[in-house]
C-alpha cells in the first residue's frame, strides 16, 4: 500500500528527510564533513588546570586528548601512538606527569608532543625523532571552553563563533562576557544516554513549538515560551525572554537564593538566554548560573550528552551552598526533551516519513531558515 499525504500548504516548511537521521552512511559522511572539519566544544580548561592533565574526547572519528603543557599552554593530539598505533590514553581524565607513556611499548612523547625515546632506543641509531611526534589537533580556549579542531587548514574560533553570536544576540553579542563563563566553576552535571539522533535532539532545542505541551515547569518560569503571539514567527528574542511576576529565579520553585553573577547589567537581570552553537554546544545563561550542553553523536540513533551548572567559586565556597532548586528545572527540562526525541526516533525509518515533515512558522525560521541552511551547505546538498 502507497501513502500519499497531502501537498504541503506554502505555509509550512519541509524537513531533512527521514534517511537523514537513520543512515549509517550519512552519519559517517556528518562525521567527516562537519564534526572533523568544523570547531568542536569538548570541556572545561578547569578540568586540565596542571601541567600533564589529560582529557581524552572522541571527536568525529577520532580519538582526541587535550594536553596541558609544561609551559601552562594547552595542546591537543590524536590519541595514536606513532609506533603501532595503540592509544595513549585510555582513561577520560589523568595526569601523565612530565610525559605521555604509550601502556603497549613504552615509546614516550613529551608534553609538547615531541618524541623523547622508545625502549632498545640504542638499536635504532637513524630514528629521526622530529618525525615520529604525535599529530597536532588544532586547540582554542573560549569562555572557559576547550573546542578543537581536526582541520589541518582550520580558521580561528572565532571565525565560527562569531556569526552564531551576533545571530543569537543582535548587536549586542558581545554581552555574553559579563557572564565571566570561564571564571565560573562546575558545582553539578548531568549525563544523558539518549536513543535519538544528535539533529533530532538540536533541532528540539532550537524551538519552543513543543513547550507548552511537555515542559509544564519551564513555562510556568517563562511564559512567553507557551505563547505564539510572542513567539510569532520563531526568531530568538535577542534582548532574552523574561521571567514570570513572582518567579525572580531560575529553578524549580522559582526563588531566587543565590548571588546573581557579579557583571551583570540591569537589561540582563530576571532572563534567560539560550543558545546552539553549532556543531554541539548548546549555552543557557541565567542571572546566578550558566548551563552548558555538550553533545556527543555515537551512532545515527544514540547520542550522548553532558549538562554541567556552573556558578560563581564564590557562591559554590559559601556555608550552605544549594543548587539543587536550580538544577532540578533544567534536569526535568533535558528528560521531556530526551522523551521527545525518542518518540521521534523510531518513526524516522517510517514510510509515512521517506520524505520527512514539515515545520510550522514558529519553527521554521531558527530550524529551517538558520540551521538547514548551514547544515546543507556543510554537507554539500542541493537546497
Amino acid at each position: 500500500m502507497t501513502l500519499n499525504p497531502p501537498a504541503a500548504p506554502i505555509t509550512l516548511t519541509p524537513t531533512l528527510p527521514g534517511r537523514y537521521y537513520t543512515d549509517p552512511d550519512i552519519f559517517r559522511t556528518e562525521q567527516e564533513k562537519i564534526f572533523e572539519v568544523e570547531w568542536a566544544f569538548v570541556g572545561r580548561a578547569d578540568t586540565v588546570s596542571r601541567p600533564g592533565d589529560v582529557l581524552r574526547v572522541e571527536v568525529g572519528t577520532e580519538s582526541v586528548i587535550v594536553v596541558r603543557g609544561r609551559d601552562g599552554g594547552l595542546r591537543g593530539f590524536l590519541n595514536v601512538c606513532r609506533h603501532r598505533g595503540a592509544r595513549l590514553c585510555l582513561t577520560e581524565q589523568t595526569n601523565v606527569g612530565r610525559a605521555i607513556r604509550c601502556p603497549y611499548h613504552a615509546w614516550t612523547y613529551g608534553l609538547d608532543g615531541q618524541l623523547i625515546t622508545a625502549p632498545n632506543w640504542d638499536a635504532m641509531p637513524d630514528l629521526d625523532r622530529s618525525r615520529y611526534g604525535l599529530g597536532p589537533v588544532a586547540v582554542e580556549v573560549w569562555n572557559g571552553l576547550i573546542w578543537v579542531n581536526l582541520d589541518p587548514a582550520a580558521t580561528p574560533l572565532a571565525d565560527q563563533l562569531g556569526p552564531m553570536l551576533e545571530y543569537r544576540l543582535g548587536a549586542q553579542s558581545d554581552r555574553i562576557e559579563r557572564w565571566g563563563i570561564g571564571e565560573l566553576t562546575v558545582a553539578a552535571r548531568r549525563e544523558y544516554d539518549v536513543a535519538a539522533n544528535w539533529k533530532i535532539i538540536q533541532e528540539n532545542f532550537q524551538e519552543c513549538y513543543h513547550c507548552g505541551t511537555i515542559h509544564p515547569e519551564l513555562v510556568e518560569q517563562i511564559p512567553t515560551f507557551a505563547s505564539f503571539e510572542e513567539l510569532a514567527g520563531g526568531a530568538y528574542h535577542q534582548g532574552g525572554y523574561r521571567f514570570a511576576a513572582g518567579r525572580p529565579g531560575f529553578s524549580l520553585s522559582g526563588q531566587a537564593r543565590l548571588a546573581e553573577l557579579p557583571r551583570l547589567d540591569e537589561d540582563d537581570r530576571r532572563k534567560y538566554f539560550g543558545m546552539v552553537l553549532r556543531p554541539n554546544c548548546f549555552l543557557s545563561l541565567l542571572p546566578d548560573h550558566v548551563i552548558v550542553h555538550r553533545f556527543h553523536p555515537v551512532s545515527a540513533d544514540r547520542t550522548l550528552v553532558v549538562c554541567e551548572w556552573l556558578f560563581h567559586p564564590a557562591v559554590v565556597a559559601a556555608d550552605g551552598f544549594d543548587c539543587s532548586d536550580q538544577v532540578e528545572l533544567f534536569h526535568r527540562v533535558n528528560l521531556q526533551d530526551f522523551a521527545a526525541a525518542q518518540w521521534c526516533q523510531p518513526n524516522m525509518s517510517s514510510r509515512m516519513y521517506r520524505d520527512g515533515g514539515v515545520l510550522v512558522p514558529t519553527e521554521s525560521e531558527i530550524i529551517g531558515n538558520w540551521c538547514y541552511t548551514w547544515y546543507h551547505d556543510r554537507m554539500g546538498i542541493p537546497r
